[in-house]
């Protein structure tokens, strides 16, 4: 397979390659020291339309490995991953790295961003990794959807835990990209920030987008359309929350 091969088709009337996530049969081992560990086991999990989706499990269990599998950061010791088109399995670099850039976009639970860069800056930053002409009116858009317009010229140091992840949400919001990945994104915000983190995730699902969200607050996943659940490596529950589909709103944690 050639890198103009595994590029991913991109849909002239969205602009991007679509959110189909397919994993069959995926094991991922590790080797560590004399000891090998296997942080996922003979998983199959597809995702074809956008929806808001919780993956769940306790530390360890593999939820982060799946997650990096997805977004083309890590490769399975065997069976296939498929994402809005690319076939991972194999892939090169050159190829795996197109799927990051115009395929999916991450949200991490410490932020990542550049802390000598204002807010703007660090939100162009992801449009200008994704190659969009207009990432000037991309960043201003996404800080305007994340409602921090008023503090685009705002450095890192200078905004609350809750206002940089909204500017780490709105520089994955400007790329375009038609998949968020989000690592335990509340896990370092009060429960009020969390909610506010959420309600954005959620609103980015309803436009169209497909968000994955790994956690270990089961609370979170009350509000997911789907949510799967790790254990050991494994998924033990693949379904809608039990008891139905809970609003943001009535959350505790």
């Amino acid at each position: 397979m050639t890198d103009v091969e595994a590029a991913p088709t991109v849909d002239a009337r969205t602009g991007h390659a679509g959110s189909r996530v397919d994993l069959d049969e995926v094991t991922k081992r590790y080797t560590v020291g004399e000891v090998e560990v296997t942080a996922i086991e003979d998983i199959s999990l597809h995702v074809d339309e956008a929806a808001f989706l919780v993956i769940l499990g306790p530390s360890g269990c593999g939820k982060t490995t799946l997650l990096n599998m997805i977004g083309a950061l890590d490769t399975p010791t065997s069976g296939s991953v498929r994402v809005a088109g690319t076939d991972l399995t194999g892939a090169s670099q050159a190829a795996r790295a197109q799927v990051r850039r115009h395929s999916v976009s991450f949200i991490f639970q410490t932020f990542n961003l550049f802390p000598a860069l204002t807010a703007f800056e660090n939100v162009k930053f992801g449009a200008d990794a994704a190659k969009r002409a207009d990432a000037d009116v991309r960043a201003t858009e996404a800080l305007e959807r994340v409602g921090l317009a008023d503090r685009v010229r705002h450095f890192p140091h200078q905004l609350s835990g809750g206002e940089q992840q909204r500017v780490a949400i709105a520089r994955a919001l400007a790329t375009g990209n038609p998949i968020l990945l989000a690592d335990e994104p509340t896990g370092e915000l009060d429960f009020r920030t969390g909610v506010q983190i959420l309600e954005v995730l959620e609103e980015q699902a309803r436009a169209g987008m497909t968000v994955l969200v790994v956690t270990h607050n089961r609370e979170i996943s009350r509000v997911a359309d789907r949510v799967i659940e790790l254990s050991s490596g494994r998924i033990v529950a693949d379904g809608p929350p039990p008891g139905g589909k809970a609003r943001i709103q009535d959350l505790q944690w």
